[in-house]
């Protein structure tokens, strides 16, 4: 026992005395083997390159993660969109300069709606990426989920080529984020300015676009998407609203209100907007078709105003599973058909065979020079029974004698 105690003594006193700075010692390969190695993601695509089409940044690239720092007048709306981040760079090139900022949004939608806040109406169109506009030396297109703003200090005939040439580098979306907004397939295509489309997904996206109603008959708070498009018509021009609302319910619902609303006039609460002073009182209409919401405003005649309002109707692409509608003597009928159908093909399957073996076979006896027919052959295996044996016949019985 004494031995025992000096033992474990002595033991706790060495590790007591242990340099607090000893290194542990280094692992085994086992050790090693066991361990987990972490894989990082790759890093993200930068929006803006270092150097393009003779282009060399000066300044940036610089990323941007608050809308507010990028657009603080527009950085509600951004947010709408789905604003995710931003690059922003300059360039120069023979003395001039270019300064671009690249706008990524969580899908096309997002890309696109904040492409028609920033393009104005009356912006000539370019053939950039998916879709671009210009205004004298700024350009502004967009691609996937990618927004792209230039200002050029001077534009030149090769300044569209030059931003072409940046539109591939920008990646394309995948999946549900490569789909474009649904409400925009039910402007109707006849007589439209498409350089004044508008696509909102929230009220400050709507106000800034230039929205006809107030946005809280827009329904941003339910989910309600908005589209918006000049016509010129043939005695005026006229603006489309569309609202795409969940449900078929809330359109109905919102049909009333916007109708009250457009009635009430100078009495109307809150004050209609300028689109709505601007318009003539005559040609304003709404009308609900499934769960969309269309709204006409502008200076076109009456008559015109409700044609337009008229081409403006939802269609919706359902699958139905259908089920079954026939009978069980349906079912006997068809089953028996089948069987039928089934044992002709048997049928006949056994007759080409027949052909297809009894005439190879034929054909090959032929080429020997023998008969078609193996009937007269002298090989021909055949027994010959014979009843030669005869039964011997029955001795009668012994006669017993009697007594």
């Amino acid at each position: 026992m004494c031995f025992v105690a000096i033992l474990v003594t002595g033991l706790a006193l060495t590790t007591a005395v242990r340099p607090a700075n000893a290194q542990a010692a280094p692992p085994t390969s086992a050790e090693k083997k066991s361990a987990t190695k972490l894989v990082l993601p790759p890093a993200p695509e930068t929006l803006l390159p270092d150097a393009f089409a003779g282009w060399k940044a000066t300044t940036g690239p610089k990323s941007v993660s608050d809308p507010g720092d990028l657009d603080a007048a527009n950085a509600v709306a951004l947010q709408e969109y789905g604003f995710i981040g931003a690059a922003t760079a300059s360039y120069k090139r023979d003395g001039e300069t270019l300064t671009m900022r690249a706008l990524r949004f969580n899908d096309l939608s997002g890309a696109y709606g904040a492409y028609t806040l920033y393009r104005q109406n009356g912006w000539p169109k370019a053939e950039i990426g998916e879709g671009a506009a210009s205004d004298k030396n700024r350009v502004l297109f967009w691609k996937g989920t990618t927004l792209v703003d230039a200002t050029f200090s001077a534009v030149s005939p090769t300044s569209a080529g030059e931003l072409r040439e940046l539109a591939k580098r920008l990646p394309n979306p995948t999946g549900n984020r490569a789909l474009t907004p649904p409400v925009l397939a039910f402007l109707p295509a006849a007589s439209i300015d498409k350089q004044t489309t508008h696509y909102a997904l929230g009220p400050a996206g709507y106000v800034a676009s230039g929205g006809v109603l107030p946005p809280a008959l827009a329904g941003f708070d339910r989910g309600s998407e908005v589209a918006m498009a000049n016509y010129t018509l043939m005695s005026g021009s006229a603006t489309l609203t569309i609202i795409d609302f969940p449900t078929p319910q809330m359109a109905q619902a919102a049909e009333k209100q916007i109708g009250d609303y457009l009635k009430a006039g100078s009495k109307a609460q809150p004050p209609w907007p300028k689109p709505l002073m601007d318009s003539d009182p005559r040609s304003l209409a709404v009308r609900s078709t499934g769960p969309l919401v269309a709204v006409v405003s502008g200076e076109a005649p009456p008559d015109e105003s409700k044609k337009l309002l008229d081409s403006v109707y939802y269609s919706a692409n359902l699958t139905s599973i259908p089920g079954s509608k026939e009978s069980e003597a349906a079912k006997a009928g068809q089953l028996l058909l089948g069987i039928a159908e089934l044992s002709l093909i048997g049928a006949v399957g056994a007759i080409l065979l027949g052909f297809f073996l009894g005439g190879g076979r034929a054909l090959y006896r032929l080429a020997r020079g023998k008969p078609i027919s193996s009937v007269y052959d002298e090989e021909f295996i055949h027994l010959d029974l014979r009843m030669d044996w005869v039964p011997p016949k029955a001795e009668a019985p012994e006669a017993h004698p009697k007594g």
